[in-house]
This record gives C-alpha cells, structure tokens and sequence, in this order.
C-alpha cells in the first residue's frame, strides 16, 4: 500500500491521539478529584510532564521499529516472543476496559438529556451497551470512515472546552480550594493518589503507534501526533479542570454526573448546561470510536506472529479485523454488564484504575525498550542521542514506575492476576500447531 493509499493523514492521527485522550477523563475526573481538592491539580501537572515524556519515548520508538502494535511490536523486536506476549496481553486488556469506562461516562453525561438514565437499572445497561455496538458497526466499515469520526467529534469537543477553560478562569472561587488538601493524606500521597487518576486522561498518548501501517509517512507523522496530540491535551486539561474545581463547591462537585456541564451552567444558563452535555457525549463517543479502532490492531499483530489465536488476524475486504473487534467489545460488554448496579462514578473510578495499571505495565517495558536503544545508539559514533533524549527515557522509566507504586493494593492484585491469567495462554498457544496467519482478503 503506497502512502497515498493509507487511509490516515497527519491530522487524521494526531486527532486520533487527541481524541482518545480527550474522552471520558476530562469531563468526569473533576467529580473523583473533588473528595481532594486544589492538590489535585499538582496531581495533573505530575502526570502531564510524565505523558509528555511517554510521549517523546513512543516517538523514539515509532522512528526505530517499524509496524503496527504499538507497545507490543516493541517489546517483542526487544525482548521476544514472551514478553511481547504479555505487553499485548495487559495492552489490550487495558484497551478493553478502557472501553467500559468510556461508555459508562457517556451514558453519565447523557443523562443530562435523559434523567431516568441516573438511575441504575436496565435501561441504563441497554443503552451502554447500544453505544459500545453502534461504534462497532462504524468500524467495521473501514478505517478510513473511523478516521474521519474521529477528526469531526476531535473538533467539536476541543474548542468548547477550551472556551470553558478560559472563561471559567475569570470566575474562579477561592475559598473552593480551601483547604487545599480535603483528603485524610499527606500532600505528597495525595499528589501521588491523583496523578494516579489524571494519568487516566492520557492513556492514548500511544494510539498513532497502534495502526502505524495505515498512516501516510509513519516514520514522521506518527511521532510528530503522538507528542503533539498529547500537548494539546495538556493544554485542555489543565485549566479546564481548575475552572471546573472553581466554580462548583467541593461537596457538589465530588456528587456530579456532569461536572462541565454544572460548571457550564453556573456561567452561561441553563441552555450552557444542555449544550455542553451534548458536547460531552460527543466527546466520549469520539474516544470510545478511536479505541473501538484501536482494540482490534494489537490482537491482530500478536495473532500475525503466531502469539494470539487466528481468529484475530483475520481481516474483512476492507482491512478491518472484524472477529477481533467483536470478542473485545463483548468483552466491554461483560465488564458493563459486572458492575452496572454500582453508582456510575464508583464504577468509573474502579475501571479506570484498572485500565490505567494495565496500560502502565506495558509504558513501563517500552521505557526500558527505548532506554535500551539509546545506550545503544549512544555507544555509537554516527547516532548519538542528544541530553534531552536520554534524560527524558530515565524520566518516562521512573514515572511509569512511581504511578505502578501508588496505583494501591486492590488494583494492583486485580492487574497482575489478569497478567498471570494470560501466561498458560502463551504456552498452550506455544504447543499448539498454528495455523498460517489469515491472509488479508482486500
């Protein structure tokens, strides 16, 4: 497939990026940050400059190792067919439940529109899951029509948010942020403990590495959307979460399904609140496409060399790894299905723990890949890397590292039970006769 062909452009991918990170985080987080309170936002700081750090090491990656698969075609070029295994077991893992959580947001933020949907029950599953399967549908028509969701709903969530950001600035409450710490920790756990959080909001940083092979240029534009899209989310998150946190009082804050449509509200009126609202469903809805896109790309890689079941090589006509995409957003639709009588928040803050712990795992082996490379490339007289390259692959190893620490004892039990759960997987698929990988039928 010449460049020409490949369905994702520059802006295409780094709105794929944007568009994953800027999903559910952004406008949920501020109600789990609220039992915290203003020390949340060094929590915000902490794991941006981490992301960013991820970000510059995934681009490193992306310039080095050809392919799509992300952080599993790294490991596995590095380390072997194990370790590769297992990246790509916790990655997609993450990537499923990533999903859950982004349609449980949706469903919150709809009901703005739809009030009986705050109430647990099964009309509120039905709709969950008529999101996640509509979403599916969409993909399996082709990337390229993925993409270009993707590019619309990138748009029209990032410039009102924006607007809410900085108008929001001007109106700020200070007293909302005394005291500045409202949990029963130090501020350094606290900071740790919501670091943990916000990190949620950036697990996506990595999505223009997953379908490399379909972008135009990967050797450039990958890289170039990868450190991009995570900026401009930074640059979103930040003061949008500060605004939100000043306008709406802790203990309200800490009880909403929509906090950004309650702030919008506080500013402009109550149509701000439905407009904004709307917005919000639009955003989860973006996000929940870009990852229903990327769920099938990482089994399809590891089913190619022979480390996952065939079934999730195969491809439609159209290049989409259809059965792939299915299982997971079963998958997706079990997890909902498991805790849809808790609260919605509840369940979005336990989910999303679990997603970030399983996609952390695998940043953590790709920082020890790229670190790898540059005491390579620095022993070497033609390539060497420059200060901020090497100081930047020790950053994004002990960032990885210090969110693992503090991720706290439950989550961590759940992320290495499902990691162990995948190793007699590996050897039964290691002894078993494989099957040659299915062919494209395009």
């Amino acid at each position: 497939m010449s460049n020409q062909d490949k369905p994702l452009g520059f802006w295409t991918t780094t709105s794929l990026v944007t568009g994953n990170m800027i999903g559910s985080g952004i406008f949920l987080l501020p109600a789990s940050l609220a039992l915290y309170g203003g020390v949340s936002i060094w929590g915000w700081v902490f794991s941006a400059l981490g992301s960013l750090a991820l970000a510059y090491m995934f681009a490193n990656l992306a310039r080095k190792i050809k392919g799509s698969g992300g952080p599993y075609n790294y490991t596995r070029a590095e380390f072997g067919d194990f370790m590769g295994y297992l990246v790509a077991w916790g990655y997609w893992v993450c990537m499923f439940t990533a999903n859950a959580a982004i349609a449980i947001a949706l469903v919150s933020y709809l009901s703005v529109f739809i009030p009986e949907l705050k109430q647990q029950g099964i009309f509120t599953v039905c709709v969950t899951l008529s999101v996640v399967w509509f979403l599916v549908l969409i993909n399996l028509r082709g990337v390229k029509e993925a993409g270009r969701v993707q590019l619309i709903t990138t748009l029209m969530k990032a410039v009102p948010l924006l607007i809410i950001a900085v108008v929001g600035l001007f109106y700020l409450q200070p007293s909302h942020f005394q005291p500045w710490n409202l949990s029963q920790e130090s501020d350094f756990s606290a900071i740790a403990s919501t670091a943990v959080l916000t990190l949620w909001a950036f697990l996506g940083l990595e999505s223009a590495n997953i379908p490399a092979d379909e972008v135009e240029n990967p050797e450039q534009n990958v890289p170039r959307a990868a450190v991009l899209g995570t900026l401009i989310s930074a640059c979103i998150y930040i003061p949008g979460t500060i605004a939100v946190m000043g306008l709406i009082e802790p203990s309200v804050l800490a009880q909403s399904n929509a906090p950004f449509a309650d702030a919008a509200a506080l500013l402009f009126g109550n149509w701000a609140y439905y407009l904004v609202g709307g917005i919000a469903v639009v955003s989860c809805f973006g996000a929940l496409n870009g990852w229903t896109l990327c769920v099938g790309q990482v089994p399809m890689s590891a089913a190619k060399d022979g480390l996952f079941p065939q079934v999730f090589a195969e491809q439609s006509s159209k290049g989409v790894p259809v059965k792939g995409i299915v299982i997971s957003s079963t998958l997706v639709s079990l997890l909902v299905l498991m805790n849809f009588e808790q609260k919605l928040v509840d369940q979005f803050t336990f989910i999303i723990l679990l997603s970030t712990l399983t996609s952390v795992l695998p940043y953590l082996v790709c920082a020890v890949v790229n670190f790898r490379m540059v005491l390579r490339d620095s022993k070497s007289s033609d390539t060497k890397p420059s200060a901020i390259t090497l100081l930047l692959a020790v950053i994004a190893i002990l960032f990885s590292t210090w969110i693992i620490v503090n991720m706290g004892l439950t989550t961590v039990v759940w992320g290495f039970a499902l990691l162990a759960a995948a190793v007699p997987f590996y050897f039964i698929m290691k002894r078993s006769p494989q099957s040659v990988p299915a062919a494209d039928k395009s």
